[in-house]
């Protein structure tokens, strides 16, 4: 947890700042019984009101003192925790942009959520708490107890003594508490995913009237995240009687005492009335310890669980290579073989074929082949298990993602948008586009038609993952907002399956102009789409069936042949 709070590189100036003014704060809370000590022994019981008066402004002027203290302490605890709050978000944040499509296997997404938002608040308010209580109840109690037994040896044990009963009662609990604090956060990660599962399929439960049993799985997951907080809320339920028990006994004790002290002559009244506030403020103190310390187990499995990602070593690392600038653009697999973690087969087997500059190539086969698992290779959301994809002659491995990702532009099988506008979306390909390359990228994609009829046009709000766009639409936005990359490698991932066969026809011939000085990468399931390419590779299985074009695998491919003529009719072959 302090690990954590380390490699957030906390201001030192304002740490100083903050323990100044926390020692300033304590200071006073000590002093102040001294002060109305002095006032009953040597103002009152002697009847010296110039003394009374004088030791009364000093009381009051420590009390303000003491206050502002305690104000500033208090902001800059707050300071300190949001900060640390900041840059440990910061950091999750840029891990999760590290992590390769089989890393987010390990840590789901709604997990992920719920360590960057729960988990990091529990640590934030904790040291925030950290600060402004536990930090000084070890000096409030050692320097009561002490002061304590300087008015009275009796006095100051019973302090004592009540101090260690708390603190004794507090071990146990702790111990037998923490296991519960982790189940607390992994039910909080089941509740998320839930939740998270339900409204993105809400349209899918309600069409397969699905909402009863959907309603009972998330009861069943709120029922046992509340069960484990009731156990924990019980037994702190338990322990609040027993503390007013002590404060009470304690109470009593120094009365009886005190008075019996004060009888024989052993002890003056502002003495044991001092003792009274030292008894009250180390209690208090303690108690607010102890409340911070119920919530540091929880803090601990949630610093855990933070740790863990960021210790997370990436599957994807960068290299240090450098593509040289050449007017030759040269993508090449050679023998790339994938398999998933934890699978047993391999989805690639030794596959390889050569992409060059101006030319489209073109992916067919059938489902499971492993079409989208090459194009997810080329930008690197997933690494070859071994053989090397290599761009002008460098294994991509080795050059750094950013690098390599400003040459490929991708649109993946699933098209997602951003909620905001379609220029904010479009100019996650450019932040710098004006309306007029805007206005291009749609044309070319097919997608100025559909925009112009908005009411707003390009200032037209998108709901997050474009849900209130349809299929296709979403498919043209998302390949518009690769055109604004203007990049050298163009990954289609079956990108036009949602389009009809008019508007796909539109969209290819309008590429055409735009990538003829491009490496273009088709993954499609429609012959239509592919027809014309310059090279089409026919997968099974995960292997390389042949490689050609349209006209070579209609003659000699049967699994290309039995693919085209379960969607052509017998006129579009022949005219193919």
């Amino acid at each position: 947890m302090f690990k954590l709070f380390r490699q957030a590189q906390i201001n030192k100036g304002v740490l100083v700042l903050l323990m100044l003014f926390i020692f300033l704060q304590m200071a006073g809370t000590l002093y102040l019984p001294r002060l109305t000590a002095n006032i009953i022994n040597n103002g009152v019981m002697l009847g010296d009101r110039d003394y009374v008066l004088s030791t009364g402004a000093l009381m009051l002027l420590v009390a303000v003192g003491t206050g502002i203290c305690s104000i500033l302490g208090t902001y800059f605890s707050a300071h300190v925790a949001t900060t640390f709050a900041m840059k440990t978000r910061r950091r999750l944040f840029r891990q999760t942009q590290d992590l390769s499509y089989q890393d987010f296997r390990k840590f789901k997404t709604s997990s992920l959520i719920t360590r960057s938002t729960n988990d990091v608040e529990q640590l934030q308010s904790t040291f925030s708490m950290f600060f402004e209580m536990l930090m000084p109840a070890p000096f409030v109690v050692v320097i009561g107890v002490i002061l304590s037994f300087h008015s009275n040896f009796m006095m100051g044990l019973i302090v004592l003594i009540a101090s260690l009963v708390l603190l004794g009662v507090f071990a146990p609990t702790a111990y037998f508490v923490l296991p519960m604090f982790g189940k607390v956060q992994e039910g909080l990660d089941k509740i998320n995913e839930r939740v998270s599962q339900y409204i993105s399929g809400i349209r899918v439960v309600r069409a397969f009237n699905r909402t009863k049993l959907e309603s009972e799985r998330m009861s069943g997951a709120f029922n046992e995240y509340a069960t484990i907080n009731i156990k924990i809320n019980r037994i702190f339920a338990l322990m609040m009687p027993f503390i007013q028990l002590v404060m009470g006994g304690v109470l009593v004790a120094v009365t009886w005492f005190g008075g019996l002290r004060i009888d024989r002559g052993g002890m003056l009244l502002g003495d044991m009335t001092a003792v009274f506030e030292y008894a009250m403020n180390i209690l208090m103190y303690l108690i607010m310890a102890v409340f911070v310390m119920i919530y540091i187990p929880r803090a601990k499995v949630c610093a855990a669980r933070i740790r863990e990602v960021l210790d997370y070593k990436p599957e994807i690392k960068d290299g240090d290579a450098h593509i040289a600038e050449s007017s030759e653009l040269v993508l090449e697999f050679k023998n790339v073989n994938f398999r998933y973690q934890d699978a047993e087969n391999r989805v690639l087997r030794d596959i390889s074929f050569t992409c060059k500059k101006g030319t489209t190539t073109a992916i067919i086969g059938g489902t499971g082949s492993g079409k989208s698992t090459i194009a997810r290779l080329v930008p690197r959301l997933l690494d070859a298990t071994s053989g090397e994809i290599l761009l002008n002659g460098i294994n991509i491995k080795n050059i750094p993602q950013r690098e390599e990702r400003k040459r490929i532009g991708f649109v993946p099988q699933k098209s997602f948008l951003f909620g905001g506008t379609i220029a904010d979306n479009l100019r996650h390909g450019n932040r710098r586009a004006t309306h007029e390359e805007l206005e291009q990228a749609a044309r070319i994609a097919q997608a100025i038609d559909f925009i112009e009829e908005k009411e707003d046009k390009f200032e037209h709000v998108i709901s997050q993952g474009g849900r209130n766009l349809s299929g296709g639409q979403r498919q043209r936005l998302a390949i518009a907002r690769m055109l604004m990359k203007k990049p050298d490698v163009y990954v289609f991932d079956d990108s036009f399956s949602a389009l009809d066969f008019k508007t796909d026809a539109a969209l290819r011939k309008a590429l055409k102009e735009v990538t003829k000085d491009s490496i273009v990468l088709t993954i499609a399931q429609r012959v239509s789409t592919i027809m014309d390419a310059d090279q089409i590779i026919v997968l099974d299985e995960g292997r390389i069936v042949t490689i050609g074009t349209h006209t070579e695998l209609m003659a000699n491919c049967p699994v290309y042949i039995e693919i085209a003529k379960s969607q052509l009719s017998e006129e579009e072959l022949a005219n193919a």
